[in-house]
């Protein structure tokens, strides 16, 4: 199969340090790859990938101090991708709704995964006036907002098996939190629960711009308090030992998360999570099993004890059994195939294509609803 794969150009694909979006296109794009299909990835120019690489900027707009708006470029990538659409059996969006307008009328041959939240009023007529555009949720809790969305799947993120070396013996002497520093993630739990027993809080996280100022004036001023220990952004190979030598990841997230990716980079650890019950938190940790659920701070460092005390081993076989890389390479592979059987531009017809129909031609896309 040709399949196009459509990253954002913030970070490189895969990102230096935080940026979970374009970890997840890497790891997919190279397990598709790993599976026998023709990738072609659209994204940063020094971005790192087995696929073919088109690079649409030279580098991460991040990482470029010149860059004062993102939108110029990302319209000139959806041009490069419009201009070579037909090379491709199918193509994958990961750009939020920029490219909706342009390829509404092949909807059919596209699939788009929403990576952030959903529950914002102004998107639910945003949906509805593109209801022929192929949606995939990254969990259910993300969908519910959207009832009228044209959502074909739900896929959960997947990690490679031997990304993270598992720790099985517990013997760690601090609790962990990684991400980044904002108000929804709730760093401020984390130094609570963590300092209520008396445990080290080590902080790995990035701050955004948009955060600075809550960093400065909420954060920073309990760090000068005994026992945290904030280390900033760290990369993919530094996560192996951050969240290995822990004996828990705190998430105290208070937002409807979509996802929550280190909590899967945790378990992939043998490290459970102690979360709060917001978004798909429930769908992500086995509560008991790969960690414990609550929905106040005084229940968190109630169950911090029973977290501290779960089976290391038992959470890393549950991570390898849910979230690897391959069994959502391949639910996305049988979304492609679903979604081209519905359309007239199957696979064998690549021949006989026309150049992109009108809006009246467009066929609406059958839902695909995956065990």
């Amino acid at each position: 199969m040709k399949i196009a794969q459509i990253a954002p150009l913030i970070e490189s694909v895969p990102p230096r340090f935080y940026g979970g979006t374009e970890r997840m296109v890497s790891y997919l794009t190279e397990e598709l790859v790993a599976l026998g299909h023709d990738v072609t990835l659209f994204a940063s120019g020094d971005s790192s990938t087995a696929a073919k690489l088109v690079p649409c900027v030279p580098t991460a707009l991040r990482l470029d101090t010149n860059i004062r708006d993102t939108v110029p470029y990302y319209m000139l990538m959806l041009d490069h991708v419009r201009q070579r659409y037909d090379d491709f059996d199918i193509l994958h969006f990961h750009i939020d709704q920029f490219h909706f307008p342009l390829f509404k009328p092949i909807a059919s041959r596209t699939v788009t995964t929403l990576h952030g939240r959903q529950d914002l009023p102004d998107l639910i007529p945003l949906y509805r006036g593109f209801s022929t555009m192929p949606l995939v949720s990254i969990s259910n809790d993300q969908r519910l907002q959207l009832p009228d969305a044209n959502f074909a799947a739900t896929v959960y993120h997947g990690l490679p098996l031997k990304l993270h070396r598992p720790v099985t013996k517990r013997g760690g002497s601090y609790v962990a939190f990684l991400g980044r520093i904002s108000p929804e993630k709730r760093p401020d739990r984390a130094i609570m629960i963590a300092r209520a027993w008396g445990i080290p809080l080590k902080i790995a996280a990035k701050v955004d711009r948009a955060d600075e100022a809550y960093f400065r004036t909420q954060i920073e001023p309990l760090l000068h308090g005994p026992g945290v220990e904030f280390i900033g952004e760290i990369n993919e190979r530094q996560k192996t030992q951050f969240l290995g030598a822990a004996q828990a990841l705190l998430f105290p997230v208070d937002w409807p998360e979509p996802f929550g990716l280190s909590m899967i980079e945790a378990m992939a650890c043998g490290t459970p999570v102690l979360a709060f019950r917001c978004g798909s938190v429930p769908e992500i940790v086995e509560d008991g099993v790969t960690g414990i659920i609550v929905e106040t701070i005084e229940e968190a460092i109630a169950a911090l004890p029973r977290v501290l005390a779960l089976d290391r081993k038992k959470v890393r076989r549950r991570f390898e059994q849910r979230f690897s890389a391959t069994r959502m390479a391949m639910d996305y592979v049988n979304i492609y195939r679903s979604l081209l059987a519905s359309s007239k531009f199957a696979v064998h017809e690549r021949q006989d294509r026309q150049p992109l129909p009108s809006d009246e031609k467009c066929e609406k896309t059958s839902r695909l609803h995956l065990a």
